[in-house]
């Protein structure tokens, strides 16, 4: 097992937690003086709840289509979530980009710090903002209009679900950020990507009313995954057995995603 191994499967466990610690909290800084970042990231989610809400709102009348007597708003929240938390996740190498043209991520790989522990305090920081956006687009929506029966239960799974999300998408940007080292292509990739996740799952309409090929790639699709976890959480009598399912196949996911994304690392040290 070599050192990228050994980091990200747990040696030297206290070292790993308090190096990603203090790398989470050199990120957080950053945030804390700039949050502009942070509300602009909530513009485009607000006008999707707002504007598709009311645009769409008769669609739940159409036969088939689920979750009817809860309103569109009420289907339509979970997915903005998970939409939101898929975006942001999609621009997280852009850290690293930065870090790279600074000169700061051969300094950090030169220090004691380990490539999980820097790997973790991306993704962490990611979470971070996740669980924020999240949290206003749930009370943003419940001052709209929306009830969600699943109380405060299902708001807490589907703020779990879209953490886990973002952790493996920007898994996957921070090794396409290691990998390329290039801002063009991170942008190419992360449209090629996110849109077609995005609509190739029931964020914004009932799959019943889709073709029957977008429901079986879409039982494949990890933004389906997290939708489907929240939106079952929110109703009264909540399909358990589906969420944790979801929610399992989510979290093994990120450990995946974890583990290439951290082996990226040595692919960038070869090149440079």
């Amino acid at each position: 097992m070599n050192t990228t191994q050994r980091e990200f499967a747990g040696a030297r466990p206290l070292a790993v937690i308090t190096h990603s610690v203090l790398l989470t909290g050199r990120l957080l800084r950053t945030l804390r003086r700039m949050p502009t970042f942070l509300v602009i990231g909530l513009v485009q989610p607000v006008i999707w709840l707002l504007l598709f809400g009311q645009l769409f709102r008769s669609v739940v009348n159409l036969p088939g289509f689920a979750l009817g007597s809860g309103g569109f708003l009420q289907f339509l929240t979970p997915g903005v979530v998970m939409m939101t938390a898929l975006f942001a996740s999609a621009w997280a190498g852009t850290t690293y980009l930065q870090d790279i043209d600074r000169g700061v991520m051969d300094r950090l790989l030169t220090s004691p710090a380990g490539r999980g522990a820097m790997m973790c305090a991306t993704m962490a920081y990611q979470a971070i903002q996740t669980v924020i956006q999240s949290l206003v687009i749930v009370v943003i929506a419940l001052i709209a209009g929306a009830r969600f029966p699943g109380g405060v239960v299902g708001i807490g799974v589907t703020v779990l679900a879209a953490v886990l999300l973002v952790l493996i998408f920007s898994a996957l940007s921070n090794a396409v950020a290691l990998l390329t080292r290039q801002q063009a292509t991170l942008i190419a990739i992360s449209q090629f990507t996110t849109l077609p996740l995005m609509f190739l799952s029931s964020a914004v309409m009932d799959l019943h009313l889709a073709p029957s090929w977008v429901g079986r790639v879409a039982a494949d699709n990890p933004v389906e995954w997290a939708v489907v976890a929240a939106r079952q959480a929110m109703l009264v009598h909540a399909d358990w057995s589906t969420v944790w399912t979801r929610l399992g196949l989510l979290a093994a996911a990120v450990l995946v995603m974890g583990f290439l994304a951290t082996r990226a690392f040595r692919a960038y040290r070869k090149s440079t």
